[in-house]
């Protein structure tokens, strides 16, 4: 995957390396900014089993 759009990005390494850099940055900026928010409340992080009394502590 990485070798076809590394194939299919224009110009030389150069300008290949700035574009890819661009596009992993871009991914990342979607990610955290639609991708991540939406997909929190779905998944089961609140969920703690833990009891806060302490049981087995010293």
């Amino acid at each position: 995957m990485y070798g076809w759009i590394w194939r299919h990005l224009p110009g030389n390494a150069l300008v290949r390396a700035a574009l890819s850099l661009l596009l992993v940055l871009g991914t990342v900026y979607v990610l955290f900014e639609y991708v991540f928010p939406w997909a929190e409340p779905l998944l089961p992080f609140g969920d703690v089993t833990v009891d806060e009394g302490g049981a087995g502590v010293g």
